[in-house]
């Protein structure tokens, strides 16, 4: 049983597994919401919970490209604006950069949990999503609308984001930045599948 009391005490935006059985009492699960866990049951593993990107997002590393400099400035302001540590790992002037390597710095904070989100950004954002998912553990897709940002949250735990610096502009950015970040993904069913794809991973070692 879990009680208000233990509630309290549980980090913020951390997950947590329910025993078969077990049960939360009306506070607790008040005060599980308002500190954004996500509590597990219904046969998920403890090691698949673990893959569910963090609930309570607070900091994040965005990195993009020559093409990225306007857009990657609005997305800093907007972040920075809601009070979370934002790391802008470049790149920092126009002169010409490879894509691969901002997306990989981007996916290696996020993969060595130095932040617990990332957003990487190129002309069209494709290139970096591809980048980004060969850093093991990184689950990463170009969102253009704040609905696939939603849904690439909830269903699939996306935990970097992909922007397209020709494709949004800095208001339509900054609303699928916050659909990637007020999104939480709770439902056993998706997360039992990031085991899966973590699977797939091991098996292309």
């Amino acid at each position: 049983m879990v009680t208000e009391a233990e509630a309290r005490v549980l980090a913020h935006g951390s997950t947590i597994l329910l025993a078969a059985g077990g049960h939360i009492t009306p506070l607790a699960l008040d005060t599980l919401r308002a500190r954004r866990i996500t509590v597990m049951r219904d046969g998920v593993d403890a090691g698949a919970a673990d893959l569910a990107p963090p609930a309570d997002i607070r900091v994040v590393a965005v990195a993009g490209d020559h093409t990225s400099l306007a857009l990657k400035a609005e997305v800093l302001k907007y972040l920075r604006g809601r009070g979370l540590s934002a790391h802008d790992l470049g790149t920092h002037t126009t002169d010409a950069v490879d894509y691969p390597n901002t997306a990989a710095s981007v996916a290696y904070a996020v993969a060595r949990r130095e932040a617990q989100a990332g957003i990487v950004i190129d002309g069209s954002g494709i290139g970096s999503a591809i980048a980004a998912n060969k850093v093991a553990g990184v689950r990463a897709a170009m969102c253009p609308t704040a609905l696939l940002a939603r849904y690439g949250r909830e269903h699939n735990g996306i935990n970097v984001l992909a922007l397209g610096s020709t494709i949004v502009s800095g208001a339509d950015a900054c609303a699928i930045v916050e659909a990637f970040l007020g999104t939480a993904m709770r439902e056993p069913r998706y997360i039992r599948r990031l085991a899966l794809i973590r699977e797939l991973e091991g098996r292309s070692r």
